[in-house]
């Protein structure tokens, strides 16, 4: 199990990809339960637009591992220290195989996977008992899905990733959170030119995101009248799986 996180109050807690969506949603949701907020996105415009005051703003590009260094020890100056890192920072382009490109491809999976690696890097010295490092990924992860040939892979990736530092930080009392949500309500799904069933507010998520981490569960995932359906249909074999899909999407 991980650490239970029931009182934000003086939680030192860094969120990279912060400016815009769930990341800036669970940046409001934090603040006013008490925590003390380091807000990472590459403007510090957008980060200075979510009104934050008491804030620490250390604007930095996921995908530049000097620049994450460097946030990192503007972040370690300031506090001394970091409770709890959350990667939020993402990318989606729907793209299917008649439409691949790979330069768009590579900078999603940039984003989505290599960031998180990335970051987890940049900290994993700095992780204490108690506390830990959360990643954002999404139920796309969970099985091949229609129009999300450059998104699932990353996703799935980071989840793969996410499960294996919970083994192995586990034992040091050191929490690893995986965070799957639905489908939410942001500029990056509102590219998609399907109904998306459960869609969720970003403040819907923020809130279901930070009550997850009460529970001491590796897993947050909602809504979960969604989420569970997506974790049946990834335990079909193919045989059963790929028809379904096809017949449930146009796919």
């Amino acid at each position: 199990m991980n650490p239970k996180i029931t009182d934000w109050h003086g939680k030192r807690v860094w969120l990279v990809g912060a400016s815009s969506g769930i990341g800036a949603a669970v940046a409001r949701e934090l603040a006013g339960r008490g925590a003390r907020l380091a807000l990472s996105a590459r403007g510090r415009e957008k980060l200075q637009a979510l009104g934050l005051s008491d804030a620490l703003l250390l604007p930095c590009d996921a995908t530049d591992a000097a620049s994450l260094l460097a946030a990192r020890q503007a972040l370690i100056a300031a506090w001394g220290g970091v409770d709890l890192v959350v990667y939020l920072a993402g990318d989606y382009v729907p793209m299917r195989a008649d439409s691949f490109d790979l330069a768009v491809a590579e900078r999603v999976v940039e984003v989505n996977f290599n960031g998180a690696m990335r970051l987890a890097a940049t900290v994993l010295a700095d992780l204490q008992p108690g506390g830990g490092i959360a990643f954002v990924a999404s139920v796309a992860g969970y099985r091949g899905l229609p129009k999300a040939l450059c998104y699932g892979p990353g996703k799935a990736a980071l989840i793969h990733f996410a499960e294996v530092l919970h083994l192995d930080l586990l034992p040091k009392g050191i929490g690893v959170w995986l965070i799957n949500p639905g489908f939410v309500a942001t500029p990056l799904t509102a590219r998609n030119d399907f109904s998306m069933p459960a869609l969720q507010t970003p403040e819907q998520a923020a809130r279901a995101t930070v009550d997850g981490f009460k529970t001491g569960n590796f897993e947050i995932h909602y809504p979960k009248r969604f989420t569970r359906l997506m974790k049946f249909f990834a335990s079909l074999p193919y045989a059963w799986y790929f028809p379904l899909m096809r017949r449930l999407t146009g796919g």
